[in-house]
């Protein structure tokens, strides 16, 4: 199975090119907002196009079952979610391997980057409401001020990554949101945390989750919040798992570009704590093959300039991003083209218990 991604992101483009993206639109909040592929998913829908023509051309050289589906809502890490529970697996065939790639906004045009095992991670949105008695400002001994509790929650959880967790284990929380009250001198009832938690391993991610519940409701009760009255922590719908790139087929993968590219043109990369709801696909049944390279974005000129001055490059999401998309599609779509066919032609591996 192929997959490609094809959602778009709520920013206004500004990369000044003729063909500029200028639609309009609202978001989830009902505000009008700007529409880009700032993410580059337009270049994945395109290489995915070509693929499917390549092997629509190869069709005499190989022989098995090919899936290509355009999976939405992979920013909101709930499109592959999604396809799942409509039933993909059980009204298509179920796939030995499943296939993607991403551009790169970190690699030079052209050059292809992968990573064995995990690669990108666990993503998990928590929202923590904190629950106080508010009141007048001037008279705080007659309240239970959420904002003070949350602030002694904000630095506790610093603690769950620096003194909890394995350093030999990645992980990552983030408190990106503190919103409470309306006015300068009223204590509000309750205040919202809003993080993102990001991991790898099952275990780490579970240890995380439960760390960060259990000193929510331990710093309630010292601050003297009744106990039937503990801060609600809640997990968003747009956490998603990790994504595991199976070894021996990053290990195949390797060979293949390497006699076709050069070994200057395959790199091996490190993980990355960014999410992608791809790896849902793998974690409906492990049996699976599992693999997602990065294609590089940056035109020539720009990653020139970058290694000569440092010059700052645009990320994915901004608003200036435009990769070098001709060969962004190439490189991806001869990639993919040449994995598929090796996969076709080679015996599967024997069953892993």
């Amino acid at each position: 199975m192929i997959r490609t991604d094809m959602d778009a992101l709520s920013v206004s483009e500004a990369t000044g090119w003729p063909f500029a993206s200028r639609v309009r639109s609202t978001n989830q909040e009902g505000q009008p907002v700007g529409v880009m592929h700032a993410c580059g998913h337009d270049t994945h829908m395109a290489a995915w196009v070509a693929t499917l023509r390549r092997l629509a051309l190869a069709r005499p050289d190989w022989s098995g079952t090919l899936v290509m589906i355009a999976q939405p809502a992979e920013e909101l890490g709930r499109g592959a979610g999604m396809m799942l529970d409509a039933g993909l697996f059980r009204r298509f065939s179920k796939p030995d391997v499943v296939l993607a790639f991403h551009n790169s906004a970190a690699l030079p045009a052209g050059v292809i980057g992968v990573t064995e095992g995990y690669a990108l991670a666990n993503v998990d949105s928590v929202d923590i409401r904190v629950k106080g008695k508010g009141g007048h400002g001037a008279y705080p001994h007659t309240t239970l001020d959420p904002i003070v509790l949350g602030a002694r929650i904000v630095l506790a959880l610093q603690t769950l990554v620096s003194r909890e967790i394995n350093p030999l284990e990645p992980a990552v929380v983030t408190v990106g949101s503190f919103t409470a009250g309306t006015k300068r001198n009223v204590i509000p009832d309750e205040a919202l945390l809003q993080l993102t938690v990001r991991s790898y391993k099952p275990k780490i991610r579970q240890q995380l989750l439960e760390g960060m519940a259990r000193i929510a409701r331990g710093e309630a009760i010292a601050s003297g919040v009744p106990e039937d009255r503990p801060p609600e922590g809640t997990i968003t719908k747009e956490s998603t798992p990790a994504t595991y790139n199976t070894p021996e087929l990053v290990q195949r993968f390797r060979e293949l570009m390497v006699s076709r590219v050069g070994k200057d043109r395959i790199l091996a990369v490190d993980p990355a704590m960014a999410g992608e709801d791809f790896g849902r696909y793998r974690l409906s049944d492990p049996s699976i093959r599992s693999l997602i390279f990065f294609v590089g974005g940056v035109p020539a000129e720009q990653w020139q300039q970058h290694s000569s001055t440092g010059a700052s490059l645009p990320s994915l999401h901004s608003a200036e991003w435009g990769p070098d998309y001709e060969t962004v599609i190439e490189t991806a779509s001869d990639s993919l083209t040449t994995l598929a066919l090796d996969l076709f032609n080679r015996p599967a591996p024997a069953s892993r218990s």
